[in-house]
């Protein structure tokens, strides 16, 4: 399950960047994901779960990820469309797509608390 290992990365760099930030506790974290990551959404939030249950900074965080899914431009005559992970051949002429969505992977925006200066 490399949900784990992914979702460790994310909730090591979650909590440095709002720890920098001066947040008391993250309340959202929004991710981007590809399907040609081949990452699963339930796996990704059942790792979040288990990675942030035990943590204080964490409680109550949502977890939100958008899929997107694979987009490619034709090599051969430059239409761009949408496809699976297996059919990948321009619906328009058959040549081969080029990848130019799908792949991402990166955290679009994490809600924090912030406390009030006084």
């Amino acid at each position: 399950m490399h949900e784990l290992g992914i979702m460790t990365g994310v909730v090591d760099s979650v909590s440095q960047a709002a720890r920098e930030s001066g947040a008391t506790r993250v309340l959202k974290v929004t991710l981007s994901v590809g399907v040609m990551t081949e990452a699963i959404e339930d796996a990704l939030h059942f790792a979040f779960e288990v990675l942030t249950e035990q943590e204080p900074f964490f409680k109550g965080a949502e977890l939100v990820v958008n899929m997107i899914e694979p987009k490619s431009r034709c090599a051969e005559c430059g239409n761009v469309y949408v496809h699976d992970r297996f059919h990948m051949l321009c619906p328009e002429c058959g040549g081969i797509g080029r990848l130019i969505e799908g792949r991402e992977m990166r955290i679009e925006s994490i809600e924090v608390d912030i406390p009030d200066p006084e």
